[in-house]
């Protein structure tokens, strides 16, 4: 039976940090729904009302897209190992440019001063409301570890700025991304 929330508990936040991958949901209108996986240890609980992770260079940049146009974003993360579980966060999006002020706040304060060569921006989420479900039916998982692709890549990028130029500036269904470098 699913269970509502109003904020992050301790037993959600534990369950949280426990997490290799989550999944980010997010639309515009007119636009195609983006799902999209997250991993590589860039997701942080900052307090009861508010998580962030690091957004990391891909080949779209759908999410950032989708917050600015509509601003509502839902996270998800399942038990793949131990207790089943389903966490839903839902709420309003908020994206933190590589180049503001606010970027090089949380990188210092949230993720101990270290910036990847592939970080992108921080998407932020005010959480409005907390969801668990049972997960009876998310098949178990043996958790192998991260893989080390987008980190060579990018840090044997000779453009990495030029790519994003490129790739991140508007989504698949032509909506500006806002990416500023």
């Amino acid at each position: 039976m699913a269970k509502f929330y109003d904020h992050i508990d301790p037993k959600v936040h534990a369950f949280i940090d426990r997490q290799h991958i989550f999944f980010t949901a997010t639309a515009a209108e007119g636009s195609r729904i983006n799902l999209s996986p997250k991993g590589l240890d860039g997701f942080r609980v900052l307090d009861t009302k508010t998580v962030a992770y690091l957004d990391w260079t891909g080949s779209g940049n759908e999410t950032a897209a989708h917050i600015r146009a509509d601003g509502r974003l839902t996270i998800m993360m399942c038990a793949f190992d131990g207790p089943p579980n389903i966490l839903r966060l839902y709420g309003r999006g908020r994206v933190l440019p590589k180049s503001s002020d606010a970027f090089r706040e949380m990188i210092d304060s949230s993720f101990d001063g270290e910036e990847p060569a592939s970080a992108r921006q921080i998407i932020v989420l005010d959480v409005e409301s907390v969801q668990t479900s049972c997960g009876f039916g998310v098949p178990v998982y043996d958790y192998q570890g991260e893989r080390a692709s987008l980190a060579r890549w990018a840090e044997a990028a000779s453009d990495l700025p030029g790519y994003r130029a490129g790739n991140n500036l508007e989504t698949i269904d032509g909506i500006p991304t806002g990416h500023i470098e």
